[in-house]
């Protein structure tokens, strides 16, 4: 019995990456996308239909969309529903949906607004007077109320 290995073939099965493991890539991949969608299909139906029943904000209020949070894990675990609840009432990440028309007026922001319509805001944990809507809740924030500004609100962690 003679067996014999030459080195590429060691080298290529070191390399190799096993195909489950593309299967499982592929899936989280297609669940984020999946959840990524929902979201802009939410933004795009309240911007559109519905945006009549969503109140309006005067003066220098902001309207805000709290992010909600994914009611599965990446692994594949679904969450209790009161861990969803305590999670999206500790959020402190948003989406601006609408703006008074008094927002970051040029007295009081001499350097200009913080944030515009469309974009992903920060803010504290209490501020704001919360909505009930139809499917959630919206947030009226005063202009000053905002932190920061972000990209994605999943980078961000959130208590619960």
């Amino acid at each position: 019995m003679k067996t014999t290995t030459e080195p590429s073939s060691i080298l290529m099965e070191k390399t190799e990456i096993p195909k489950h493991k593309n299967a499982l890539e592929e899936k989280y991949e297609q669940q984020d996308k999946k959840v990524k969608d929902s979201e802009t299909e939410s933004y795009e139906r309240l911007k559109t239909k519905e945006s009549n029943k969503l109140p309006r904000p005067t003066g220098w209020r902001l309207l805000v969309l709290p992010f909600r949070m994914p009611e599965k894990t990446k692994g594949g675990i679904f969450l209790a529903q009161d861990a969803v609840e305590r999670q999206q009432v500790a959020s402190t990440c948003g989406l601006v949906l609408e703006m008074g028309p008094h927002c970051y007026d040029k007295e009081k922001f001499p350097e200009g607004p913080w944030c515009k319509k469309g974009d992903w805001v920060i803010f504290a944990k209490y501020a704001g007077s919360r909505i009930q809507i139809d499917g959630g809740e919206v947030r009226l924030l005063n202009d000053d109320e905002v932190l920061a500004n972000i990209d994605d609100p999943e980078d961000i962690l959130h208590q619960y």
